[in-house]
């Protein structure tokens, strides 16, 4: 990992309430989903009223929080592409305080209907702000390329929570993802916009490699990197097949009280 790119030169600053926190990995398969989807009940179960935007076409955080996708009538499509308001568009789940703004596969076709869109890139954000005084957090799942929903994402986005898994080539996609935020600001979609926070999942403390990661990583990205690492949990990989978040499935597992863990150091960040 000696090949590893140079941290983003942001500091890290506290936040205030209400925070919109996109979660992105230009990598696939590294509990991207999976951290939204159980940061976000772990905040709703601390009284924090949370909404989660589903920007992935896969659908897999709306599905993972029990959201049945072919039977929706409005989605997050609806909202980008056809002047649905937020409002109408969020479904509530099992979780108290915690509601999902849900995708369907009609949004695979989005990145190709919103290159002649008016905006375009402001489409989430302006929709965002129609209901941001209702929340606390909005988490946004971004999918794991750049096209124009990812740059809705970071563009509608205070900050970015990157989530990295503890294998080898863990950081594969993380300069890209860097160079994208660097884009983001510069173009002037979001000049504030900064990696805040780094969460390093998918740790197997069986192993050495992923002790020697977890090091790499933080001192590559030194207090940016939370100090709680998600274990590699079977309960973890169950929980989406029953439509609920961890702390709901397994409150008791690993993997639910390390999502208690990284929720709690989220919001800490809010405090001055």
């Amino acid at each position: 990992m000696s090949d590893a790119p140079n941290p983003p030169t942001d500091t890290h600053q506290a936040k205030t309430l209400p925070r919109v926190i996109a979660i992105a990995n230009q990598k696939g398969g590294v509990g991207k989903t999976t951290t939204t989807i159980n940061t976000g009940a772990a905040l709703a179960d601390m009284g924090l009223r949370t909404l989660i935007v589903d920007l992935d076409p896969q659908g897999n955080a709306s599905s993972g929080l029990g959201i049945d996708t072919r039977s929706l009538e409005h989605s997050m499509y609806h909202v980008l592409l056809h002047g649905v308001s937020m409002e109408d568009c969020v479904e509530p789940t099992d979780v108290r305080n915690l509601f999902v703004a849900p995708a369907s596969l009609d949004l695979a076709g989005a990145e190709i209907e919103l290159v002649s869109t008016f905006n375009r890139e402001l489409q989430l954000r302006n929709a965002i702000h129609s209901v941001i005084d209702d929340y606390d957090y909005v988490l946004i799942d971004c999918p794991p390329s750049l096209g124009l929903l990812s740059v809705n994402g970071l563009a509608a986005a205070d900050e970015v929570l990157l989530p990295i898994q503890c294998e080898y080539f863990a950081l594969e996609g993380v300069g890209q993802l860097i160079t994208n935020v660097g884009r983001i600001r510069t173009s002037g979609l979001n000049p504030t916009l900064e990696i805040s926070t780094i969460a390093c999942v998918m740790y197997d403390s069986r192993t050495k490699l992923s002790e020697e990661v977890v090091t790499d990583i933080r001192d590559h990205f030194g207090d940016k990197v939370l100090r709680t690492v998600v274990p590699r949990n079977v309960r973890l990989s169950e929980a989406p097949r029953h439509g609920q978040p961890i702390t709901l499935y397994d409150p008791s597992s690993r993997g639910a009280i390390a999502y208690r863990d990284i929720a709690q150091e989220v919001h800490d960040a809010t405090k001055h």
